[in-house]
């Protein structure tokens, strides 16, 4: 932010008056750029919802039917449910690295939001005390 004196105001009365602003802000809006809040994201979390062992019971059918053709349902079903549960981890690693991304772009923006009302609140003081904040 630039800030300009538009009375005439001494570097010492313009100091104190950016002191006295800055804390006002930092009370009004619970926000001290020079001290942000960590906001740590929410870490994705796994959830029942059964993906891998869905995944494991349609490999493991589908195996069995390509063994039965094969002539060995019960090695085909091994072979399938190891691959469905391969790919059932692999979808909810998926889906927590997509949540994970979410929950730290929302912190971003909280943060951004904070330091936005900081300003404006710090803006507002000055331009009562007499200066041209851009």
């Amino acid at each position: 932010m630039y800030i300009v004196p538009t009375d005439g105001q001494s570097a010492a009365n313009i100091t104190k008056d950016q002191s006295e602003c800055y804390q006002w802000a930092v009370n009004q809006t619970g926000y001290d750029p020079a001290n942000p809040p960590q906001i740590t994201p929410t870490k994705a979390t796994n959830s029942a919802d059964g993906t891998v062992v869905k995944n494991t019971a349609v490999g493991a059918g589908t195996g069995a039917a390509i063994g039965a053709v094969a002539g060995d349902a019960g090695k085909g079903a091994a072979i399938g449910a190891i691959a469905g549960t391969v790919r059932g981890a692999k979808v909810k690693h998926d889906q927590k690295k997509e949540q994970q991304a979410a929950n730290n772009a929302q912190a971003e923006q909280q943060l951004q939001q904070m330091d936005a009302q900081f300003k404006k609140a710090f803006s507002a003081c000055m331009t009562g005390k007499g200066y041209t904040v851009k």
